[in-house]
């Protein structure tokens, strides 16, 4: 810790995240007056090792999640200035993803828990995300959640620790893996998400005519599948493509999605003002590696603006997968009294709303919440 920085006061807890293609261990505590803190956020991509095939492999995750994840507990506990000592706690992701990521996090975070007589806390992957706007802005519970990435698009009510409704979410692609599709379909580097936005960036969102799917319908779902859909018969009709012609249809697709997005929750934040007609505070918070994405926040900006719901969106860093998210859900749930057993399992899926029903034509990767 730097001299000139308060210790922090209570249990500090190691975080680590598996989950995907990202190897990454944190520590999290909290200031005298409660508020979270972050001490360390270490995160080690594994993108090239996967750039070559345009996507994440599994078993190329897990092999480097395995060679990494030493390394990166100790530059974690490096940076916080910290020893395993000083460690009041070890939580890990433990599901939803890829379970070869999964049971190497997992396994690293118990087999440094035991030892040390440590409290194991076992985390959802969606619960850190879901929590993020309290650690980066201290949001009070209850607020409207939207967590967008790549194989998660939901809207959730987010009531308090362990309590969350989900109210909407995608019947086909999430929104990131519909980024990335896109992009491998215009032939753009992995990630596809950043490569889309970039090109968009230089484009007309308004020459080529694309869907805004389940627009003014009363169902908060999603759907991106018919726009992608759309983008690929666009590019067929115009081949052989120009750059100019990409950025075009890049900027376009960009700009369906993030209006899908806004009208969505457009209907989600008056369902929610229905259920808390009395809250001084209203708040929007966003989540997820898409939540990253410019033209996504500039539509949520202006949503927030013209509804006067106070819109919460963590620094890039944490809106992306990462361990700070999971060591503060398992400071949460440290505090609340929470332990896990040693023998907790992995879980490849692992809703975050255990009641809601999956629907029809649920995504495969989405088909994980």
């Amino acid at each position: 810790m730097t001299p000139e920085a308060p210790s922090p006061t209570g249990p500090l807890v190691l975080g680590i995240e598996t989950s995907c293609d990202e190897t990454a261990a944190a520590v999290v505590g909290r200031d005298a007056d409660g508020g979270a803190r972050i001490l360390s956020n270490v995160v080690l991509s594994q993108i090239d090792e996967h750039a070559a095939f345009g996507g994440v492999v599994p078993e190329i995750a897990a092999r480097a999640h395995a060679e990494a994840i030493g390394g990166i507990v100790r530059a974690a506990l490096d940076e916080a200035g910290v020893s395993l000592r000083e460690i009041g706690a070890v939580a890990a992701t433990v599901g939803p993803g890829l379970v070869g990521g999964l049971i190497v996090g997992a396994t690293a975070a118990k087999a440094i828990a035991r030892p040390l007589g440590l409290p194991f806390i076992a985390v959802n992957h969606l619960e850190g995300h879901a929590l993020t706007p309290r650690l980066t802005d201290g949001l009070a519970y209850p607020y409207l959640l939207l967590l967008v990435s790549g194989g998660h698009t939901q809207i959730l009510l987010v009531e308090g620790l362990g309590a969350y409704e989900r109210w909407g979410t995608t019947i086909d692609d999430a929104l990131g893996e519909a980024f990335d599709k896109t992009a491998k379909l215009l032939e753009l580097p992995h990630p596809g998400g950043p490569s889309v936005e970039r090109l968009a960036d230089g484009g007309d969102p308004h020459r080529f005519p694309l869907p805004r799917p389940l627009r003014g319908e009363k169902r908060l779902d999603f759907s991106f599948s018919g726009l992608k859909t759309a983008v690929r018969q666009t590019a067929e009709a115009n081949a052989p493509l120009e750059p100019q012609d990409v950025a075009d249809l890049c900027a376009a697709f960009q700009r369906a999605a993030s209006e899908s997005v806004a009208d969505r929750l457009a209907l989600a934040l008056a369902r929610f003002r229905d259920r808390f007609p009395d809250l001084a505070d209203p708040a929007l918070a966003v989540a997820g590696g898409v939540a990253a994405n410019g033209e996504i926040r500039r539509a949520l900006a202006a949503l927030s603006e013209r509804t006067g719901v106070r819109l919460v969106s963590p620094p890039h860093a944490l809106c992306t997968d990462n361990a700070a998210m999971i060591a503060y859900a398992g400071l949460e749930r440290l505090e609340a009294g929470e332990r896990d057993a040693s023998s907790a399992p992995v879980r490849p899926r692992w809703p975050l709303d255990a009641t809601a029903a999956p629907l029809i034509g649920f995504g495969k990767r989405g088909a994980k919440a």
